[in-house]
């Protein structure tokens, strides 16, 4: 794939994926963000932290997967090479932690459990889709190189230095 193609196609998959899934879906949960907001001291501005940064970490991940790894997030067009450079040095997931901590973002926000219980349930499902699919898929695509990868980067919980090769 070349990079216009990347570009594009990482385009869409984001329109299609984590903006439905950290944006349409709360929005609807938290009656079209018709809530008042947090009353709780701090929350407002921690939920504003948490989705403002994981907005700029999500757009830098796809950035990462269109112009490292020449492909896409979305399964139906894979990257041709593995992508393990900038925030990838730090944590295999960072899509998924940008995700959660916006959908968290939302929930600490407007003081909404019903967001609260979607982000668990969302962990869940994502944490499932992970081990199940997406790392033996990893593995059988990249071989040893992903496996390198995967021991030396955690998947959740970024490390705190940069992952070298």
């Amino acid at each position: 794939m070349r990079t216009p193609q990347a570009i594009a196609g990482s385009a869409v998959f984001f329109i299609a994926a984590p903006c439905v899934v950290a944006g349409v879906v709360p929005w609807l949960l938290t009656d079209h963000y018709h809530l008042p907001l947090s009353t709780v001291p701090g929350f407002v501005p921690l939920g504003w932290l948490l989705i403002v940064a994981a907005i700029a970490l999500l757009v830098h991940s796809f950035a990462r997967f269109a112009l490292e790894g020449l492909g896409t997030p979305a399964p139906v067009a894979p990257t041709e090479r593995l992508v393990i450079g900038g925030i990838y040095r730090y944590v295999r997931n960072p899509m998924y932690v940008a995700v959660l901590s916006i959908i968290l973002g939302q929930a600490l926000l407007f003081s909404s459990w019903t967001v609260v219980a979607y982000v668990v349930i969302g962990a869940i499902v994502m944490g499932s889709f992970v081990k199940l699919h997406e790392e033996p898929t990893l593995a059988r695509r990249y071989g040893a190189e992903y496996e390198t990868y995967r021991r030396n980067v955690p998947g959740w919980l970024p490390r705190l230095t940069p992952w070298r090769e």
